[in-house]
């Protein structure tokens, strides 16, 4: 395969076949790498969305998810605490703005929040946007139709919910919910307005096969920001004895991703403090976004680190 014709069609209009994804993973890393970062040009220009997001709700998950470090069905030594009281949260939010970034995502354990829950997070909500003049992004689990609507109208311009691996793997991670429960509570969402923050981890065993089937069902949704989440192996978890993937392997993964996803932003996340650069590989190969600061249960990188690192590249936040 001629990777630079397969990139020009790109850029002309023309979406690749899932034939022709996985013959891209027979491709060279840097080439193909590069390639994708001419489409990201191409598409998205040098945009770049930086977000920070805060444990609000931690552990004692009742779902069997296999990466979770939160799970209830891991023994994994995580804090647990409820709901974080509005303010805590608020002072997180002040400090992240002031340090630059202008996306904030409230990240909450648990199949779903509750509708009190909901309420409290709307109000939190409303006061980030008036007083910090940030965006507001909420993880709440699977939630109704309703909670979504009530969220929107509290000014919350996108909810995440990741699809985490392909339909056919994704069985194999968690039993206690479904692919569909995540698709049905994604469409939810969209009807009521919201945009969808939605992507996956990558190993946990699944094949290239299986990564590439995930980016055609975001595709498929119509999903503008998609999250690289690198497996962090946790102890405790039935992952821990996972190896880490190497940067060549992520490389390709998101290099792929741009080639099937070719105006979206697609956003290094979790594991990336794994990585000696810290993902600024990944940032020349078609990635155009992250998370910033602290992960759920694991530490990240400075918000003022990322900025300077990311504007040394020649992007815009």
């Amino acid at each position: 395969m001629d990777i630079n014709i397969l990139k020009d069609k790109v850029i002309k209009g023309y979406e690749i076949t899932k034939e022709e994804a996985l013959e891209l993973v027979k491709e060279d890393a840097d080439k193909l790498g590069k390639a994708a970062d001419e489409i990201r040009k191409h598409f998205v220009g040098d945009a770049f969305d930086l977000c920070t997001i805060i444990n609000a709700k931690s552990g004692k998950c009742p779902e069997n998810c296999k990466f979770c470090a939160q799970s209830a069905h891991n023994n994994t030594g995580v804090k647990e605490y409820p709901l974080l009281d509005n303010e805590t949260i608020f002072e997180k939010a002040k400090k992240d703005a002031a340090a630059g970034c202008m996306r904030f995502s409230v990240v909450t354990s648990g199949k779903r929040l509750n509708d009190e829950e909901v309420d409290r997070v709307c109000e939190l909500s409303k006061r980030i946007i008036k007083e910090l003049k940030i965006e507001v992004c909420i993880s709440g689990g699977v939630l109704t139709k309703e909670n979504y609507k009530k969220l929107n109208d509290a000014g919350v311009s996108r909810i995440h919910n990741n699809l985490e691996s392909s339909r056919n793997y994704f069985a194999k991670i968690c039993s206690s919910h479904s692919f569909d429960d995540k698709i049905k509570a994604i469409n939810f969402a969209k009807e009521a307005g919201l945009e969808v923050c939605s992507g996956g981890i990558i190993g946990m065993g699944e094949s290239f096969k299986d990564r590439i089937d995930m980016a055609f069902e975001l595709k498929k949704l119509g999903i503008k920001s998609v999250p690289v989440n690198v497996l962090n192996p946790v102890k405790g978890t039935p992952l821990e004895g996972s190896e880490i993937l190497k940067a060549e392997e992520i490389k390709k993964t998101i290099a792929i991703y741009r080639f099937i996803l070719p105006d979206v932003f697609i956003r290094l996340a979790g594991g990336r403090g794994l990585m000696a650069d810290k993902g600024e590989d990944f940032l020349k190969s078609g990635a155009n976004a992250s998370i910033s600061g602290d992960m759920l249960t694991t530490a990240g990188i400075s918000i003022e680190s990322d900025i300077k690192m990311i504007r040394s590249l020649g992007f815009d936040i």
